[in-house]
Parts: structure tokens; sequence; C-alpha cells
């Protein structure tokens, strides 16, 4: 629902975002479909992993970093909405740096 949501009000502000895109693994010049999929892109540009959880943890990190490392994008987001204030619940990511 959360990601719905996010993906509409981004899509209504005029920006190009894409939803579940397969995100390919290239190993020895073979591209390996491993089911990586990215919840949303916006602009070819950053990703936001969209989660619902108690607390966000390091295998949600983990599983940014790599749909990071995998794409062009250099930026991530990652967005927890069980949290009271939403600004409590998104953690920035640069090329592995919170």
């Amino acid at each position: 629902t959360y990601e719905e949501c996010l993906f509409f009000e981004i899509k209504e502000a005029g920006l190009f975002v894409e939803k579940q895109k397969p995100l390919p693994l290239i190993y020895k010049d073979v591209k390996l479909d491993i089911g990586y999929r990215v919840d949303i892109i916006v602009e070819n540009k950053f990703i936001i992993e969209v989660k619902s959880v108690e607390a966000l943890n390091e295998v949600h990190l983990a599983q940014l970093l790599t749909y990071l490392k995998l794409s062009d994008c250099k930026l991530g987001y990652l967005i927890n909405f069980n949290v009271k204030l939403i600004k409590d619940g998104i953690k920035r990511v640069i090329n592995g740096y919170l």
C-alpha cells in the first residue's frame, strides 16, 4: 500500500518513476536474473526501498546497498512507514555511507 501510494505521488509530481523494476546481475558477461526487484527508481537517479517494519536493520541496509552497487544509481532512501513520524523512518544512503 505504501509503495503504491508513494509511486502515485511521485508520478503525479511529474517525475519519471518505475516500480518493482527487475535488476539483473552481470557475471562474467552473462546477465543473470536472480530475482532482484527494486521497489521504486526515480528519474533513473535514485532508489527508494519501502518497508513497514518495527525497526530497520542491517539486512535492509544491505539490500539497498546491493541495489546501488548493481545499478547506476548513487543515492538511495530506505523508508520505514511503521513509525509515528515519517522523518524518523528515513535513512539516506550515498555510495554505501549513511
